[in-house]
């Protein structure tokens, strides 16, 4: 018998609702998703949120002065889990929680944000991406793109300090994203019926059980838009570029040179050459004694002669 646990939650986490994420991560999603919701596929559900323990620590990787946070896969604004898609989950909430305890490390002197994402959720970004440009007086916070920092993974890196990518690494997708699943169709033909009653002009929009009017058009585009205009101003404001720069990015994909070139980035490097360059920054030096203090030494070796 198909597993249908949570069900209804997942759905109305992907449907429905504005996404800062690119397509590919939409499309992935609803292949896992969408055989479950028929019941074709009775496997482990794709959990979107999570509220069992973590399976691991909340503090970050940290060595030499430099915390090193994971920001990978799909984002979402609960604690997550490895999907059976192979997609791996990151929350807003936990990223936060961990660049709180790096900032109040004091053997941290820098942050790196290691980021590798299509994006995500709506919810919860833009908190994070704030508390992040905040924090980058108390100390640098530079977001190393390994490989790709679209959608909601961009929003967070633009907030950071500085942001470092490789020649064929990408970020931008400066966009939202919505689908409405219209299932009326399927519930006929599995005998389904649903009668729905409501007060309110706007209580019922988007029914999945019927199709979209323009009613729900409507308000659903005031959604998308209010989104839209809250990544765009953000990232203007992040970057110290003009609005109007940002929204002619198209949501439009930037790879290496050409995302400097955008204003979207600052440095090109490979990943593993950009945390080295970092670490050693906070790498201890090896004590020398100054020019006055050699020439006494050796005064007094000579006078010892």
């Amino acid at each position: 018998m198909p597993r249908i646990k949570n069900l209804p939650h997942l759905a109305e986490q992907v449907f429905g609702v504005p996404q800062y994420a690119t397509r590919q991560l939409m499309d992935s999603v609803k292949a896992v998703l969408i055989p479950r919701i028929q019941g074709v596929d009775g496997g482990t559900i794709l959990a979107l949120a999570d509220d069992t323990p973590e399976r691991e620590d909340t503090a970050p990787r940290q060595g030499g002065g430099v915390a090193v946070i994971p920001v990978h896969g799909i984002l979402v604004p609960r604690r997550g889990q490895i999907s059976r898609a192979c997609t791996e989950l990151t929350s807003y909430e936990k990223v936060r929680s961990q660049l709180q305890a790096a900032l109040n490390d004091p053997a941290v002197y820098e942050v790196v944000l290691d980021i590798n994402s299509g994006g995500g959720a709506v919810s919860g970004c833009k908190e994070l991406a704030d508390y992040i440009y905040a924090s980058r007086n108390t100390k640098p916070i530079t977001a190393i793109v390994n490989f790709n920092a679209f959608s909601a993974a961009y929003f967070i890196a633009s907030a950071c300090s500085k942001v470092v990518l490789s020649q064929t690494s990408g970020v931008g997708s400066i966009g939202v994203i919505m689908e409405h699943m219209e299932a009326s169709r399927w519930e006929d033909q599995v005998g389904f019926t649903f009668t729905t009653l409501y007060r309110g002009d706007n209580k019922n929009n988007g029914s999945p059980h019927e199709p979209l009017s323009e009613q729900s058009r409507t308000f659903l585009q005031a959604l998308i838009n209010d989104a839209y205009e809250t990544f765009t101003t953000s990232v203007a404001q992040y970057r110290g570029i003009d609005v109007q720069a940002v929204i002619d990015t198209q949501a439009g994909l930037y790879y290496g040179p050409r995302a400097i070139n955008a204003g979207l980035a600052d440095e090109l490097s490979d990943p593993q050459t950009a945390i080295n360059n970092i670490a050693a920054k906070y790498r201890p030096q090896p004590q020398q004694k100054s020019g006055i203090r050699l020439r006494a030494a050796a005064i007094d070796i000579q006078s010892k002669m």
